[in-house]
Formats: C-alpha cells, structure tokens, sequence
C-alpha cells in the first residue's frame, strides 16, 4: 500500500518536528530547506514543561535534555533598585506533568538531532539547498516547485506543511493575510560568556522590570555546554544598527545589567524585529501553516517556539487520524479551530502583556504590577495557577477540549 506523502518546508526545530513525527506515524516524507544547513545563530532556546512532553514522545527528550540545562526556577526582577520581585517554582506543577521545569537547549540542537533520527527511516528525505518558490494544489494532492542546486523541479505529495518561517513563502504564495503590527522598537541579543549567577544571586531565567530599558537574562548551555549568557534589550527607536552593534553600546547595555571592572566577554550579538502577527489562515485546502509562518510574537516569556512545536504535533495526529481512516476530511479544520485561537490568546495576549508589564512607565501602575506579581508568587494556588498558564500546560488542555 502506497504511503500518504507529507512534504515540510523549512528544516527549523517545527519543520522538523513536523517531519519527524510524520515519519514516525508512517508518512513518506520530505523536508525541505533552502538554507545548505540549519541556522544556528542563537534564536529561542526556553522549552516549557508542555512542549518537553512532545519531545519525549519522539524519542527524543534524554538528548534534549543532555545538550540543555534544566531551569526549575525563573525571576522576577526590578531592575532600577536591583531587587529581586519573586520566584516561580516549576516544582508545583509535579502532579500536573513529568517535567515540572524548564530546558534552555538551543533551537538549532534540537532541529539538528530530529534531522538526525529523520535520516534513520529509510522512505524520509532531508534536502537542504532546496528552496521552495510555488505552491499550487487540487483535491488529491499538492505541488511545490523547488528551486536547487541543480535547478528547478516539482515535488509532489499528499500534503504539505508550511514551516518555512515568518516571510513564509508558502504563506504568500496562498495570499494569506499576516495579521498584527510591528513593534517600533527591536531587540538586540547579547551573548557573553561572564557567568551572571557568580556575579549576583540570580537563576537560569530572570525578567528585569524597567520603565527606560526592560531585560531578559537567560543562561543557555553553549554548542560546548560550558554555559554562556544571553541578555535581550529593546532598543530605542531612533537608534541605527550600527550604533546598536557598536561595541561601546554593547558593553554599556551589559554594564547596566551588572556592572564589571573589565569589559564582558562578548560572545555573539544580534539585532531583529520583533512582531505580533497571526496568519487569517492556517490551512487552505491541503496546505498547513506551523511555527513561524502561522504566528510570531515578541520573545518575552520564550512562547513563540513552544507554540510552533505543538502546531506541529497536533497537524500530524490529525493528519494522521485522517489517512488512517479514524476520521473524515473534515477534522482537518479542527487543527486551525485548535491552533488559531489558542496561539492568539496563550501566545500573543501573553507575550503582550508581559512586554507591558515589564515596560510600564506610570509609576503607580507599575507598582501594582509588580505587586500583583509578589502576591501571585505568595498564594501556592495562584502561584500554580500562573504557572500553568506560562507551561502551556493550560493551553494544551483547552486545546483538546476544542472539537
């Protein structure tokens, strides 16, 4: 019996995520990539308690976790005083799922390691160089026109999951409307290799409240697991590139996180946009969107990944249920009854409310916040209650009660 045929564009961690678990559900597949490899510029690397559950249902979480570092705890800070708000303890969740913590493992290891297993079935195919430039389709399957070293070809397939990030061209191709705004200011990513938990008493994940300049700091494992920091400012608006990337701004914005006697050991640093979009549409037809070509969102509270993960494990059940002959071709619409709606309200109220809880100008206002947060912290309920929420654990479960 032929084998149903799943083409993925875009080998990041949700294309392959996607073609992993399609691989291991019985799909022919091919993932594609236009890139000669994975991009492994330092992106999103906090992976929550509900998305570490999908990674041990491809085999995958003993690695993940290996090539990570394991964050119980995550902070609240006031930046302007140096004062620590609160703690969240991920240990309240014990009952609720077998990883009550955090994993920071980098984006590109965990694409990296499912490109890896993907290679062990014999009917997946991984292409890099492979640059996907049209999409067309009719009621029995799908064509992409690929552009490649050797030149252009079609492949064909039974479905296709557009994975291909936030200038998806899967997603233009079907003239699908990105929803949202562009926040005015960007973010620019630090790496330093001066270890923040020796110079103050901080965890693997500290949010910094402040009405000037808010700061995320996390500490991820490193390509040599040695460890190094990332810190994420907003910039100003009026600020160019180059002055954002200067070394003297680079070494000022770290100096105002902690200040040193020698300048930080910089290991990496980055500057993007960041946005609050979502797709109209996650499928047209045979055609799926996931990840970043359905959604993005500022990085604050590390959802965006985590949501693009469940997009995927949730399209490929479905799918699955669908070739199978459990259910018709009309379940295929409970993925974007499922998915649109929640990455809307866990994924982009969340990350805006927290990008605004961090910035707040309006003193009184922002005392309110903060101590809303200690009283949250100090009720074991509300404490697990908030944590629920910022698993995902709570989004998964409204999830699987939409029908």
């Amino acid at each position: 019996m032929k084998r149903s045929r799943v083409i993925v564009v875009g080998a990041g961690p949700v294309g392959v995520v996607a073609a992993l678990a399609s691989a291991q559900k019985g799909f022919s597949v091919i993932l594609l990539e236009a890139e000669p490899a994975v991009d492994e510029s330092p992106r999103a690397a906090t992976t929550h308690p509900a998305t570490l559950e999908m990674i041990d249902r491809l085999g995958l979480i003993g690695q993940f976790i290996a090539e990570g570092l394991v964050a119980r705890y995550f902070q609240f800070w006031d930046r302007p005083t140096s004062t620590r708000i609160c703690e969240f303890d991920h240990d309240l969740l014990r009952d609720e799922t077998k990883f009550p913590f955090v994993v920071q493992t980098e984006q590109h290891k965990l694409a990296n390691m499912g490109i890896a297993r993907l290679r062990e079935y014999t009917d997946a195919d991984v292409r890099f160089n492979a640059r996907a430039t049209a999409v067309c389709q009719d009621g029995n399957s799908v064509t992409v026109t690929v552009e490649g070293i050797d030149g252009a070809e079609q492949i064909s397939g039974d479905y296709l999951i557009g994975a291909d990030g936030g200038r998806s061209t899967v997603r233009k191709a079907l003239d699908i409307e990105f929803e949202g705004y562009t926040w005015p200011e960007r973010c620019v990513v630090l790496t330093t290799l001066n270890d923040f938990q020796r110079i103050f008493d901080c965890c693997y994940r500290n949010y910094f409240a402040d009405p000037h300049e808010w700061v995320n700091l996390f500490k991820v494992a490193g390509d040599d697991l040695k460890g190094r920091w990332r810190a994420v400012f907003p910039t100003r608006v009026d600020e160019t590139d180059e002055k954002v990337l200067a070394d003297d701004s680079v070494h000022a914005r770290l100096q105002g996180v902690f200040p040193l006697p020698q300048p930080y050991e910089v290991a990496h640093r980055n500057l993007y946009k960041t946005h609050q979009r979502v797709a109209v549409k996650f499928r047209v037809g045979r055609i799926f969107l996931g990840g970043d070509a359905a959604h993005v969102n500022n990085p604050i509270g590390g959802l965006g990944l985590n949501c693009g993960i469940h997009d995927a494990m949730e399209l490929v059940d479905t799918l699955h249920q669908v070739v199978t002959g459990q259910a018709d071709d009309s379940l295929l619409d409970r993925y974007e009854r499922r998915r649109r709606p929640i990455n809307i309200e866990f994924v982009q109220q969340t990350t805006v409310g927290n990008k605004k809880r961090l910035e707040e100008k309006d003193p009184k206002v922002r005392q309110a916040n903060l101590d809303e947060l200690r009283v949250i912290a100090g009720d074991p309920q509300r404490h697990k209650q908030f944590l629920m929420r910022t698993s995902l654990l709570e989004s998964v479960r409204k999830a699987e009660s939409i029908l």
